[in-house]
């Protein structure tokens, strides 16, 4: 009887080692080829990007090489002759060479001859004239008739010329047939400009003029703005 109860015990023990083995097998027991495997080829740096991580603001940057400024720094503002050079709209007086004179219409009267000497603005500035007008009759041949005319008594203005504006200045002399004065006729006038030493020339087509002898003299007016018409 005792060796029917250790075999019984015995058969027990087996049948709960199969059970024990079966509920193992019904759960699935680990792959033991789960290690990954070898691939040949040599495999490249892990970036960023790779990692599944953006890359960051310093590594996305383009660098720059020494000396040389980034294309998105602002340019220095330049200046240059002739293109977009700054200048004052106003600079002081109005020289020869930004004028054009001319000889209006005579305005006659008892005796006397009248006419405007107008300087006209030609530059692209603003600019000013004050005071006289100088003048003189010349000839062909540029030989001056006469003498210098003279000032006529007259409180100086500024006249402010914008680009195209004009200031005039009278020329009077009393009529050489009314007079009794030696005459000629000039070729032409020359103007200089107050305060400047380059004349302008303007053809005369106004007749005689007195050149000598009693009531010769020609007189000039300051000048004032327009045009004397």
């Amino acid at each position: 009887m005792a060796y029917s109860s250790q075999s019984l015990q015995r058969g027990a023990l087996l049948a709960g080692a199969v059970a024990v083995l079966g509920l193992l097998t019904a759960c699935g027991s680990p792959d033991i080829h789960s290690a990954p495997q070898q691939v040949s080829g040599t495999a490249g740096p892990a970036t960023e990007a790779s990692k599944g991580s953006a890359p960051s603001s310093a590594s996305a940057a383009v660098s720059t090489p020494k000396g040389t400024t980034p294309s998105s720094a602002p340019a220095a503002a330049t200046s240059g002759s002739g293109t977009g050079t700054r200048t004052d709209s106003t600079s002081g007086r109005c020289h020869t060479s930004e004028l054009r004179a001319s000889v209006g219409r005579n305005n006659p009267g008892a005796g006397q001859e009248n006419f405007p000497v107008v300087l006209t603005n030609k530059s692209g500035r603003t600019c000013t004239v004050r005071g006289y007008p100088g003048a003189a009759f010349v000839n062909a041949s540029g030989s001056q008739l006469g003498a210098d005319p003279k000032r006529e008594s007259g409180s100086p203005v500024t006249v402010t010329l914008k680009p195209g504006q004009s200031a005039w200045a009278g020329l009077t002399f009393s009529n050489p047939e009314v007079s009794g004065a030696k005459s000629a006729t000039p070729a032409a006038l020359l103007v200089t400009p107050p305060d400047e030493r380059d004349q302008l020339k303007v053809a005369w087509t106004a007749g005689p003029v007195p050149v000598s002898g009693n009531s010769s003299s020609v007189f000039l007016t300051v000048f004032n703005s327009g045009t004397g018409a």
